[in-house]
């Protein structure tokens, strides 16, 4: 197996298979902070949404190419600061993603990582998830119950970034 960045090819590259390892391993990160963290079953859309958004964010961030175990720990930081409730995370993952489907339209080379980043992108910006009013004003009544309150319909990003976020300071 020959490595070319995060990607690697099984035999020569006229059409073989292409492993998008940095998409992968961003997942695998997102996926295990999220369950160090114990917030929700990792069968529910809560936790899908906060994995994709987590991995999003790893993949994003990770401008040198060079996703390792070892830079993990000194990207938690970052990561918490891109996922803050007063960051513009939405704009940055655009951003992002359009720098690099430029770059990987500029190489001819698809790039299989970004495919599935933008399919994550994608759900979690058309998919919508039942869940209590973030923005709704305190004090509007006694809530007894998780289950009480104002719900409304929100784009899963909305509530997988808090998630993420709440994953990464729990780690």
């Amino acid at each position: 197996m020959r490595h070319r960045g995060h990607e690697s090819r099984g035999g020569t590259d006229d059409g073989e298979l292409t492993v998008p390892m940095a998409w992968l391993y961003a997942e695998y990160i997102a996926d295990e902070l999220l369950r160090t963290g114990d917030l929700m079953p990792p069968t529910s859309f809560e936790f899908r949404a906060g994995r994709d958004a987590l991995a999003l964010t790893v993949f994003l961030s990770d401008t040198d190419g060079e996703l390792s175990g070892i830079r993990v720990i000194s990207q938690l930081e970052n990561w918490l600061s891109l996922t803050a409730y007063d960051q513009p995370w939405q704009d940055w993952v655009r951003d992002r993603m359009a720098e690099l489907a430029e770059r990987a339209a500029g190489s001819g080379l698809p790039s299989p990582d970004l495919a599935l980043a933008a399919d994550a992108w994608r759900w979690l910006e058309e998919t919508e998830l039942l869940a209590p009013d973030l923005d709704a004003v305190p004090g509007g009544g006694a809530v007894s119950g998780e289950d009480d309150g104002p719900k409304v319909w929100t784009p899963a990003w909305r509530l997988g970034l808090p998630l993420g976020h709440l994953a990464i300071h729990l780690f």
